[in-house]
């Protein structure tokens, strides 16, 4: 069954000529930063690290933009209805999973014709989304019964609907060679530690004020939390389940992404820009201005290109080498 879409369109993408043009006295620099007018109110966004495109949920349209950074341009522009909220690509699997937390389901897309592939309902207010590519399997948190969906990848199924330990969880992030996730509680200050193996809620760990995003580093495990409502990001430790650093930043974090590869975080939490934290030491390695206060953040894991919403303009960066 084909996906209702709405008519493809391109848009014209202003480059910033000059190496580290946008850079500041003092901070990091990027080579290239380019923006990109998407219209609307950019939400969500994830990238496929196959083939390169990025996905991005605009709530209020109810569609989900896909952007070539080749050619610095819409593809597509596909119509999901309902409310778009967070968005998750699986590379191995080749599927793209939009979450809509009004209805209370996840919607699955071919990762290639981008036609809908099926419906699967997660819960009331399923809004946070993560993947475990080796297991095949979609976990879904709520941000208004605080339940952990556990999805099929595969036959598109609901396997399992956990019961939170809080009333709400915001982000999620995977450790798949471990088996475990991990999903912020915005409303308790903390972090509840999942099971994949048992399929219980095994810990709670303190973090700071209102935690919204989460990612983790595969090959260490080590958990990197944004704290919305406080100027530091926390570090946990996944043998200890303790929150083991803070790295102070500019100003709060809602969102971050980690390259597996170099273990560099990226976080909204630089002043009108991004913050780059380099995950091994533990510290604040950059910062850089892109004159807005960004939304969400995520990083391709092939070539490192950072991609940011800017939802109060209607449009996405694409930063490379930085």
């Amino acid at each position: 069954m084909r996906g209702g879409r709405l008519p493809r369109r391109t848009l014209f993408a202003l480059l910033t000529a000059g190496a580290g043009a946008l850079a500041l006295p003092g901070t990091a620099r990027a080579e290239d930063v380019r923006s990109l007018d998407i219209g609307g109110a950019p939400a969500r966004l994830a990238v496929n690290p196959v083939t390169g495109l990025g996905y991005v949920t605009d709530a209020q349209a109810g569609t989900v933009s896909v952007v070539d950074p080749r050619s610095t341009s819409v593809d597509d522009v596909i119509h999901v209805g309902g409310e778009p909220g967070d968005v998750a690509v699986d590379p191995k699997a080749g599927r793209i999973y939009v979450a809509n937390p009004p209805a209370g389901t996840v919607v699955v897309l071919d990762g290639r014709s981008h036609d809908l592939v099926s419906v699967v309902g997660a819960g009331a207010g399923a809004s946070a989304l993560a993947i475990d590519e080796q297991a095949n399997r979609v976990y879904a948190a709520s941000g208004a019964t605080g339940t952990l969906a556990v999805l099929d990848g595969v036959s598109c199924t609901l396997v399992a609907l956990v019961p939170g330990p809080k009333p709400a969880l915001a982000g999620i992030g995977v450790d798949p060679g471990r088996k475990l996730a991990y999903c912020a509680s915005p409303g308790t200050d903390s972090v509840e530690v999942f099971s994949i193996d048992t399929g219980k809620f095994v810990a709670s760990v303190r973090v700071g004020r209102n935690p919204t995003g989460v990612a983790v580093h595969h090959q260490s495990g080590t958990v990197y939390v944004a704290n919305s409502g406080i100027h530091h990001m926390s570090i946990v430790d996944a043998v200890t389940r303790t929150e083991r650093k803070t790295v102070l930043l500019r100003s709060e974090s809602s969102a971050l992404a980690v390259h597996q590869g170099t273990n560099t975080v990226y976080t909204n939490g630089g002043q009108n820009g991004l913050a780059r934290v380099d995950g091994t030491a533990a510290t604040l390695s950059g910062e850089l201005s892109l004159g807005v206060n960004p939304g969400d953040v995520a990083v391709d894991q092939r070539s490192r290109t950072v991609w940011v919403t800017d939802p109060l303009h209607g449009r996405i960066f694409l930063v490379r080498d930085f």
